[in-house]
């Protein structure tokens, strides 16, 4: 699974205590009192599973038959317990040559079937179970255990009376979801076969697992499609997806893979996904082990909060996947392909091979930030893996709450949840420490044994740690303890000191952080003469001092000089030294180091040179850095910075490198540039169109507005943003629908951002029709009540009542009262 947050969001959702979990467990514990999870006892084996369902679009309901195939795991029972949420069950029965034998059965807190079997079973015998239920997936809110809405089945605009949005059908199952749409055993360390019959009315197209082995249509004018996979995998990972999907078909060797995409954004279906034979081909490869499953579809739909789901052979993916081409051009890698990479990888981390228990998802989440950010580097360069690598460390190393969590949780409140900033982010980079300590060779051989060994199975971290063993004859229980097992991380201090006398450069190292000490393997390049030398060594103390002789004092001393540390650090080198590094060492992470340290000395002669030589960096995500950082309100920098700032807004072959040199200059009001914003207006980048909008509104708003009159009809992202603030800022009552139509469909945080950073109070403030006004006051009304509890009240409240008084000065007292009783409002909304 993807899960993909706004800024804006991870604040939100770090006020209630979100931890970025897919685990939701029924809670039989004490609230916020941590305990052992253990691993899923196992009682029976599912087998086979096969559905027949039909949807209830008026209710919302799922009508389904299923017949389910066990056997007894070990021990002989005559009895079984499954998974079934919310349902109403109208018959269970066990299948006795070909016709059903009612059983008997209770239904606990409408959460788990439990079925007295028509004898005891041994673990050599296999039986069917028949159920007919009714899943009724709207109604399960209440329930306990269900974080993030796991209610499994969604419906989306089921009656077709919502404008603009289509009717579809969606699942989501992780982690234990599916059993909210129908009856099974709903662990992750359950495998089993599958075949599902979808009835729909026939102008809607399905997909689920597998392959499409048949499809009737019916007298009534629906049509039943049967989707089967006869290779075994998790509950969680069964999908169905309905809607009017327009279908792509690509191929990667002999396997059909597919695109679904709503009708509009069909025609781009190639460009949004055309990458992914690529990526299947590169994984192939550097496992040892194929694509396993009978085919690859991903469809895209409405209205998904998670990013995207990695279901077996069936990626389901949100809609901001869906893109144009004119969107795409602004993704300086393509296809925006980091989603696609990270849940193809899925297939074989977490489908083929799944963690044993949730306590064990590393071995699916960690792998597959891992696959994507392998694609970034081996597509787009090392630097963009680096970066990419680099943005985990950060989020992970901002959230707090992770340190205290090993990779390996078997311990926690299911408040807590299993945290995602470990398993995604902190996950990812230890794979990336053991690949870089074992070598590509090595670590790619013990991942196909890992896969090969465990294939349709599931596994442990510990199963990973003798794969790797086997393959690389290394013992690596020190590392799967102290990563895996072990929390936190080391918080580095390095300082130096260049003994003359004796020729040798002293390194000290402090290992800051409390709890365990980590042993570590470090590489340390001694630059001398403009050559470096390499030196391993171990770190392994609270305070490591490190003694290199040396024919000369070196220019530069770079710790952990191939950048793979998951580490805090404190690095004491001068100035002068990490401009060298700027200068010399290979790494995005050492330009990017230096570049951290030089923003805050702009005006210093190394930190202008840095700065000004990141602006032309070979990585266009540093000289976005560099360009944003950049003091324009000191000549000392601007007067250097304009000239290669104007290059770079003509030419660089990057669109978003081009709107933020624009917008850096659009911070001088000067008219040299003028030129360059009207020849941008007619860019093919969305971004650059905004940017050069937004710097025209500055120097000249009356030009501005002239442009957004012909920009407006075809305007997205930061184009549209930038037309909303040229006509809040400009613009009259003729302008007013555009700026709260396209209000309302923005993001929260694009609505925060145009009240409280942007015109729009001020719009409002001034708008002739006392009915817009209102109209307008009514939306930062909604906004603020809504989102009171993530702290945004108070900005809104300011905006709301500097409207009120321009309001008085217009004479508009309805209006200014309307603004009055907005405020109240909020005051008394619940935070």
């Amino acid at each position: 699974m993807k899960k993909i947050y706004t800024a804006f969001f991870y604040t939100l959702l770090a006020a209630v205590g979100f931890t970025g979990t897919a685990t939701a467990q029924l809670n039989h514990h004490p609230a916020n009192q941590p305990y052992y999870h253990a691993t899923a006892e196992k009682v029976s084996d599912l087998i086979d599973t096969r559905l027949d369902v039909k949807f209830d679009f008026q209710h919302a309901y799922l009508n389904g038959k299923e017949w389910a195939t066990f056997k007894p795991h070990f021990y002989p029972t005559d009895s079984i317990r499954l998974d079934a949420k919310g349902m109403d069950i109208k018959t269970v029965g066990i299948m006795q040559q070909g016709k059903v034998l009612p059983l008997k059965y209770r239904y606990e807190d409408s959460l788990q079937l439990v079925i007295n079997l028509n004898k005891t079973y041994t673990a050599k015998e296999q039986y069917t179970l028949f159920i007919e239920y009714t899943a009724k997936p709207d109604l399960l809110h209440d329930k306990p255990g269900f974080k993030l809405d796991g209610k499994g089945l969604y419906f989306v605009n089921p009656q077709g009376k919502e404008a603009g949005k289509p009717t579809q059908v969606w699942t989501q199952g992780e982690a234990e979801s599916s059993s909210c749409w129908f009856p099974t055993i709903d662990k992750p360390d359950q495998k089993t076969t599958e075949q599902i019959s979808m009835t729909v009315p026939a102008k809607y197209t399905t997909l689920s697992n597998g392959l499409l082995i048949s499809q009737k249509n019916n007298a009534d004018g629906t049509r039943t499609d049967t989707w089967k996979q006869s290779l075994p995998h998790c509950p969680y990972l069964f999908m169905m997806a309905v809607g009017e999907f327009k279908v792509y078909k690509d191929k990667w060797r002999n396997k059909e893979v597919s695109y679904y995409l709503e009708p509009a954004y069909a025609p781009y279906a190639k460009q949004i996904f055309g990458q992914t034979p690529e990526m299947m081909e590169l994984y192939s490869k550097a496992l040892g082990v194929d694509f396993p499953w009978e085919k690859y579809a991903q469809v895209v739909v409405r209205d998904y909060p998670l990013g995207a789901m990695e279901n077996s052979s069936a990626t389901l993916h949100g809609e901001y996947v869906q893109k144009t081409p004119w969107d795409l051009i602004d993704d300086p890698n393509g296809s925006g392909g980091t989603t696609i990479a990270h849940e193809l990888f899925h297939q074989w981390f977490g489908d083929l091979v799944t963690c044993e228990s949730w306590s064990n998802e590393t071995l699916n989440e960690s792998f597959a930030v891992f696959g994507e950010k392998y694609w970034n580097e081996r597509k787009y360069g090392k630097d963009d893996g680096d970066a990419k690598r680099y943005d985990e460390l950060q989020a992970y190393l901002n959230n707090g709450t992770a340190y205290k969590q090993p990779l390996v949780a078997f311990v926690y409140a299911d408040e807590d949840g299993i945290n995602g900033a470990n398993i995604y982010d902190k996950g990812g980079l230890v794979l990336n420490m053991l690949r870089h300590y074992l070598g590509d060779d090595a670590f790619f051989k013990g991942l196909g044994l890992y896969l090969k060994s465990n294939a349709f199975k599931n596994g442990e971290v510990h199963q990973l740690r003798l794969a790797m063993e086997e393959i690389s004859g290394k013992d690596l229980n020190w590392f799967f303890n102290q990563w895996y097992y072990g929390a936190g991380h080391p918080v580095l201090d390095l300082s130096y000191q260049w003994d003359a006398a004796a020729h040798q450069q002293k390194v000290f190292i402090s290992q800051k952080q409390d709890g365990q000490i980590f042993k570590v393997p470090v590489e340390i390049d001694l630059y001398i003469n403009g050559k470096a030398t390499r030196k391993q060594v171990w770190l392994s103390g609270k305070n490591d001092t490190l003694s290199f002789d040396c024919a000369a004092k070196p220019e530069l001393v770079n710790v952990d000089a191939d950048k793979v540390l998951l580490a805090k650090k404190t690095d004491h080198k001068t100035l002068d030294e990490f401009n060298y590094q700027y200068h010399h060492a290979p790494l995005y992470l050492d330009r990017l180091e230096a570049l951290n340290v030089a923003i805050g000395q702009q005006t210093t002669k190394a930190g202008m040179d840095i700065v000004l030589s990141a602006l032309k960096d070979k990585y266009h995500g540093l000289q976005i850095k560099a360009i944003r950082a950049l003091k324009m309100d000191s000549v000392e920098i601007r007067k250097p910075a304009q000239s290669i700032l104007a290059d770079l807004a003509m030419h660089d072959v990057n669109y978003p490198v081009r709107a933020a040199a624009i917008n850096a200059l659009g911070k001088t009001k000067t008219v040299a540039y003028i030129d360059i914003y009207q020849s941008s207006l007619a860019s093919p980048s969305y971004t650059v169109k905004g940017a050069a909008l937004n710097a025209l509104n500055a120097f000249s708003p009356t030009d501005a507005f002239i442009a957004a009159k012909t920009l407006a009809a075809d305007s997205k992202g930061q184009l549209q943003q930038a037309v909303i603030n040229v006509y809040a800022n400009s613009g009259s009552d003729a302008e007013w629908p555009f700026v709260i139509d396209a209000y309302k469909k923005g993001s929260v945080q694009n609505k925060f951002d145009l009240v409280v950073r942007g015109p729009l109070a001020q719009m409002i403030g001034r708008l002739k029709n006392s009915q817009y006004a209102q109209d307008g006051i009514t939306a930062i009304r909604d906004l603020a009540v809504s989102y009171k509890r993530y702290g945004i009240a108070p900005k809104l409240i300011t905006a709301l009542q500097q409207i009120a008084e321009d309001r008085k000065k217009l004479g508009d007292n309805d209006s200014a009262k309307a603004a009055e009783d907005a405020v109240k409002a909020i005051n008394e909304a619940k935070g």
